[in-house]
């Protein structure tokens, strides 16, 4: 138990800069940085030292999910000061990752992993999303837009972007549960395609696009994207996708999107990033996003580059998804009695980690989220300036 509280204490007093104090199972308190405590971090009772020496971040997350650790003040800023500081158990690269993380996904584990998080149930992401049910960083024009404007900035600036044309073929890979391709087909007059591995994504955007009777315009088909073959398009777009086809299929996917594209057509990645190298998360693959994989912003454009598309334009939207985090965390604790119908108290722990982890992640420049631009082959349809995507 002492090696125990030692090793606790070392990790303590090396990962924060704000104060911070410490209450251990046996009633011990400690104070670092300071006598008074931005965030009290108090044992219930003690934890697993084995786990702790291989993963101090999946222990210390597991605890807390289970109950045996409770954090007094914002958990969201607690995150942000671990990922300030460069010592923090937090950037401990983990001997557990390799286990569980495979470096490919093939179409049998990515429809698994996809059944995983989006197959939870409708019922619960309508309680902390916008009425749209968009799952992906929203867009604030405005400080004080609400998160269903920001989200429905979020398509407009996508679709701006892709200078979308009536009768044009759109197709959106990951289409969630179908906002932007019933937008791109309602408000830009395009023909839109989407596909999903999530069978109620799937159910609910058919359910979505016969109640604005767009049954003519607007497609959606359940299938891996490695599925599709003999279509072009005028245009591909994918959302908070990118992050789900694992390192090793990187290439794959930006190879896919070349041959799904028409000589001239436009496509849009948005997804989350890391600064330098592309990264995995073991409690997010663990608990959260089975194989997923964070691809570094170097390793986007590398791929652009490699399969000869013409990169137009990068844009950062990471204080925007922050932001967008922030709300779907008020939104979940406000529906709390809501979720306790259907969801134990460690999911709702989990969950509460999970968003408000990483807002701080984004908060703290941890991570990025860009959208990238690019062309099949030369596209002088473009206007001259961004000067057409704010209109």
């Amino acid at each position: 138990m002492t090696i125990l509280k030692t090793a606790l204490k070392k990790i303590f007093r090396d990962s924060f800069k704000e104060p911070v104090k410490v209450i251990f199972w046996d009633g011990e308190e400690i104070s670092y940085n300071g006598e008074e405590p931005k965030y009290t971090v108090k044992f219930n009772k003690s934890i697993s030292d084995e786990l702790l020496n291989k993963d101090p971040t999946l222990a210390l997350a597991e605890a807390y999910m289970d109950g045996d650790i409770e954090v007094e003040g914002s958990l969201e800023e607690l995150i942000v000061d671990l990922y300030k500081n460069k010592d923090s158990f937090i950037r401990v690269k983990s001997e557990l990752l390799s286990k569980i993380i495979k470096s490919k996904n093939n179409k049998h584990d990515s429809r698994e992993n996809a059944h995983y998080h989006y197959d939870i149930g409708n019922d619960f992401y309508k309680l902390w999303l916008d009425k749209s049910m968009t799952y992906s960083c929203a867009y604030f024009k405005d400080k004080n837009d609400t998160l269903e404007m920001a989200q429905e900035n979020k398509i407009d600036h996508i679709l701006k972007k892709l200078n979308i044309k009536p009768n044009q073929k759109l197709l959106d890979i990951g289409c969630g549960w179908g906002e932007l391709i019933i937008r791109a087909a309602r408000d830009y007059g395009a023909k839109s395609y989407g596909i999903t591995l999530s069978d109620e994504q799937y159910t609910k955007t058919l359910d979505r696009i016969k109640e604005n009777k767009l049954e003519d315009r607007v497609f959606v088909k359940l299938m891996d994207y490695r599925d599709l073959k003999n279509e072009k398009f005028d245009r591909v777009v994918s959302i908070g996708m990118l992050e789900h086809v694992g390192k090793g299929n990187l290439n794959d996917y930006f190879s896919k999107v070349n041959e799904l594209l028409n000589d001239g057509g436009i496509s849009l990645s948005h997804s989350i990033t890391m600064p330098n190298d592309g990264a995995n998360n073991i409690f997010l693959n663990k608990y959260i996003f089975p194989g997923g994989y964070v691809p570094g912003i170097k390793e986007i454009i590398t791929e652009v580059a490699e399969n000869d598309f013409h990169l137009l334009d990068v844009e950062s939207l990471r204080r925007h998804y922050a932001r967008t985090l922030e709300m779907w965390t008020d939104n979940f604790e406000s529906n709390l009695d809501e979720i306790r119908k259907t969801k134990d108290e460690r999911f709702i722990r989990m969950w509460r980690l999970f968003l408000q982890g990483c807002a701080g992640s984004f908060k703290s420049g941890n991570i990025d989220i860009h959208q990238v631009l690019f062309s099949k082959g030369i596209n002088d349809e473009l206007p001259w300036t961004r000067e057409y995507i704010y209109k």
